[in-house]
């Protein structure tokens, strides 16, 4: 930072402590009476049995610069798999791999149709208004293929009167710079949004790098000791834009109309390893996105029944380059792969409650997928091409019913039929049973069990992509069970304290793994049955230990051993009975916010258990990552005044500067800062929210 920018944020943070006095009786607050927990109404007939984590909008809108990646990683017990900062990171739900995960935006799917994985660094958390997972078989009332769970984000309309705006600029390390912008309108019939957010960033910081030795010599040239080198992270820049634009009418008469449109442009380094001991200026490493996407709604709402439609467009382009300087400013291009993917899809939906006692469901849905993946470097041998991707397309079809039955306030039963189709080939009838009671009202003691059959189709670059995929591949296959409980207690005013417990078992045949064949390629073969079992905790505590001051603990911790209990490839096939690469046993986290009127202070920690990197379980050098705990802090300012309200933040990630890695020989940031400026005018009235919708 200049000196010119340290006199800013100096006098920004005197202009904090000033504005106190000036706030207008109205000024945003973060501090609310903790509501009493007293059952008093039926619980939702939706979420019978369902095992659910619902994460709440302070949360994922906690600073623009998060993805939705971050949000995971803190506020969750699932594994999220990082390369690096602005990197790819996927998500793993209960021992399972990415790719058992599946991933909504509005209903629409949004996995990548030729790896099965969605990448969570290019999820912005603030334009997500909703999210939400559901674990182990409670994703089968909503998607198939979700042998591990779903993650279900969505988008609402800003409920609000006349123009409203606000604006984020942040500034971080390494030259760091996020921008948020949001304009509304809205009116008892419209609502409208379009939100902006960009990132930017050389993202050279430093790391030891653990991988290297140097040696210390003498004055002889005798080598007298070794030390690993600092470096930085090289060839990382990245350049990320996100454009959400939202239109919703309501009628007023139960029919509600939307239109959401999101477009990424994204440029990203991809950083040299921590084991590549040349030079950044040498080489191009860079991968390009483009993608659009785009859904429109129809609901319409009765007073027993609705009925909705939704239509919807992804638009994918990819790039990624790999290219060497072999001479004085001779390029050779290594790869030029361009991929290309558009997805049209449909869905109908309906429910329908006869009683009280009785709710009915029932959805289709269609995903009409066109994927063209190559490599534009053309090798010509022996008078043919040598040809590397695809070009195809494949329709996925997927259906449900449910009937649940509530016969008393404190019984619920669920039971539903999920039917998928992925091309010409049709998965056998997929069922899933819920089932839940209320033990005790003193506490909201809650029982809750599930079992579901669930299949996952392979993945377009698993049949088809040249050289290596395996059209004759088996679907993945498996039955999934469930069974916890859940309290409620607390006293107005004083405290609320919740919290979840539950036990789940899942045995997978089919798993599809890639291995190297005889011909110098990778293939994938079904090979393994894998177990995945274990444990998932959660609790809240919130507390208001004085007037004005409010406490709020969250947190969760997961037990998932994931062991490859299928037959030996060979007499030297280590792996039967190991726990599955890059799958940790143990994962915990835990947020407490502590607010006090306009200030508030944040603390984050998350915790992964050691990870192999390979399916032998082997504690070598390369085939083990240790285990490590991150720590965040943010300390907020909220000021009101005539013409805005104005929002400070600094945050600080990695406060214990733990030196850690998430993926072998990918390098992770140290300590590092980020400072926040939120602006929102005071030129429109906002009504008082009342979101709701089936989400």
């Amino acid at each position: 930072m200049g000196r010119p920018k340290v006199i800013i944020f100096l006098l920004l943070i005197l202009w904090s402590f000033q504005g106190t006095t000036v706030q207008s009786q109205n000024a945003s607050r973060r501090v609310h009476k903790l509501k009493e927990v007293v059952v008093t109404a039926r619980r939702p007939m939706k979420d019978i049995g369902v095992q659910k984590t619902t994460f709440d909008s302070l949360t994922l809108k906690e600073n623009i610069a998060l993805s939705m990646a971050d949000i995971l990683t803190f506020n969750s017990s699932v594994f999220v798999k990082s390369y690096g900062r602005a990197t790819l990171s996927t998500v793993a739900f209960r021992g399972t791999s990415p790719s058992h995960t599946q991933v909504t935006w509005n209903g629409m799917r949004i996995n990548n149709p030729m790896l099965g994985m969605t990448d969570f660094s290019t999820i912005p958390s603030y334009f997500i208004d909703q999210a939400s997972l559901l674990h182990g078989t409670s994703s089968v009332g909503e998607t198939g293929g979700g042998l591990g769970g779903l993650v279900k984000l969505g988008t609402l309309p800003e409920i609000g009167e006349g123009f409203n705006a606000q604006y984020v600029q942040g500034i971080g390390s390494f030259s760091t710079f996020d921008e948020f912008a949001r304009i509304t309108y809205g009116n008892e019939h419209w609502q409208s949004s379009t939100r902006v957010v960009y990132s930017s960033s050389p993202n050279d910081y430093k790391y030891i790098n653990h991988d290297k030795k140097l040696n210390i010599y003498d004055d002889d040239k005798n080598i007298i000791g070794q030390y690993h080198p600092t470096e930085r992270n090289k060839s990382a820049s990245f350049k990320d834009f996100h454009l959400l634009q939202e239109v919703y009418y309501n009628t007023l008469r139960g029919d509600r109309f939307g239109l959401n449109a999101w477009y990424i442009g994204s440029n990203r380094e991809l950083p040299m390893l921590t084991t590549d001991y040349g030079s950044e200026r040498g080489f191009e490493n860079r991968q390009r996105e483009q993608t659009f996407r785009g859904v429109v709604t129809w609901d319409h709402n009765r007073s027993n029944w609705r009925t909705g439609v939704k239509g919807g467009y992804i638009h994918t382009w990819m790039a990624y380059d790999y290219r060497r300087e072999v001479a004085e400013g001779n390029w050779a291009s290594m790869t030029r792969s361009r991929s290309r993917v558009n997805t049209l899809y449909g869905q109908a939906d309906g429910e329908y409650t006869p009683s009280r006692q009785w709710y009915f469901t029932a959805n289709v849905s269609a995903h009409q997928h066109f994927v063209v993946s190559k490599d534009k470097n053309i090798i010509i041998q022996d008078g043919g091409k040598g040809i590397v991707g695809y070009d195809k397309g494949r329709i996925e079809l997927s259906g449900s019913a449910s009937a649940k039955w509530q016969p008393i306030d404190r019984l619920g039963m669920s039971i539903v039929l999920r039917q998928d189709m992925f091309g010409d080939k049709w998965a056998p009838v997929i069922p899933a049973f819920f089932i839940d009671g209320v033990v005790s009202r003193a506490g909201n003691i809650m029982l809750k069990a599930s079992v579901s059959r669930n299949y996952r189709f392979p993945t377009l670059n698993d049949l088809y992509f040249l050289p290596g995929g395996n059209p004759d591949l088996k679907s993945e296959q498996g039955f999934s069970y469930d069974a916890g409980v859940s309290f409620d207690i607390g006293r107005s005013e004083v405290f609320s304290l919740s919290g979840s417990a539950t036990w789940f078992d899942s045995r997978i045949d089919d798993w599809i793994i890639w291995l190297p064949t005889t011909k110098g390629f990778f293939s994938p073969r079904n090979v393994k049955k894998v177990h995945a079992y274990g444990v998932e905790l959660n609790a809240n505590l919130a507390v208001q230990p004085f007037k004005g001051w409010l406490l709020d603990l969250n947190g969760s911790y997961s037990w998932t051993p994931s062991v490859n209990e299928g037959e030996k490839m060979s007499p030297a096939d280590k792996s039967v009975g190991k726990q599955l690469p890059y799958v940790p046993k143990h994962s915990a986290s835990l947020t407490g916010r502590l607010t006090w009127r306009t200030w508030s202070f944040t603390y984050k920690w998350a915790y992964y258990s050691e990870r192999f990197t390979m399916s032998s379980n082997d504690y070598t050098l390369t085939g083990h990552l240790p285990q490590y705990f991150m720590s965040n802090i943010s300390l907020e300012k909220i000021m009101s005044f005539k013409p805005a309200d104005l929002q400070l933040k600094l945050a600080i990630n990695n406060l214990f500067n733990e030196d850690y890695l998430s993926v072998l020989s990918r390098p992770m940031p140290g300590i590092n800062f980020e400072f926040f400026i939120g602006i929102t005018p005071r030129f429109g009235k906002k009504k008082v929210e009342s979101k709701t919708d089936n989400y």
